[in-house]
């Protein structure tokens, strides 16, 4: 089934208010959107199984766990060290998102650390493939924001 076919207005407020909250239950977000339990719930498995909604997480407070220090690095990588790259940082914990991206640098890593002495340790591991440029954050005014659904596309 094509996704727009799915998204109609009842869809999107349903993923508005999961974004919102994923743990309310199928009678609650029901109630929001003006729609039945069942209803929801058929409607959610319809985006799961399309593939709109690829799954339900949690919001863990990264300095609550001892990892006050989050850095952007962004990575060369010439052709030889590709793919031993790939296969390194998919294995390094202290990575929490590699992006492949476009321009002069190859990737972009959001790294966690519980110090500056563990970052520094982390910039040295990557070093064997590529050059990393390290930008430690101050603070993120916008840190996740919620897909606007309510907006046409196209």
């Amino acid at each position: 089934m094509d996704s727009a076919e799915i998204l109609d207005d009842y869809s999107r407020k349903l993923l508005a208010e999961l974004q919102r909250d994923a743990r309310a239950s199928f009678a609650d977000l029901g109630r929001r959107i003006g729609l039945s339990a069942s209803a929801t719930a058929e409607r959610l498995r319809r985006m799961e199984d399309a593939g709109i909604i690829r799954g339900y997480s949690v919001d863990v407070d990264r300095e609550a766990l001892g990892l006050p220090i989050l850095a952007m690095v962004r990575m060369t990588c010439d052709g030889p060290r590709y793919h031993p790259f790939l296969k390194f940082v998919k294995e390094l914990p202290e990575v929490q998102e590699c992006h492949h991206v476009t321009g002069g640098d190859a990737f972009f890593l959001q790294v966690t650390a519980a110090s500056i002495a563990e970052l520094e340790r982390v910039i040295e591991r990557l070093l064997p493939y590529g050059i990393p440029t390290t930008s430690i954050v101050l603070s993120s005014p916008v840190a996740r924001r919620a897909f606007e659904l309510s907006r046409s596309r196209g």
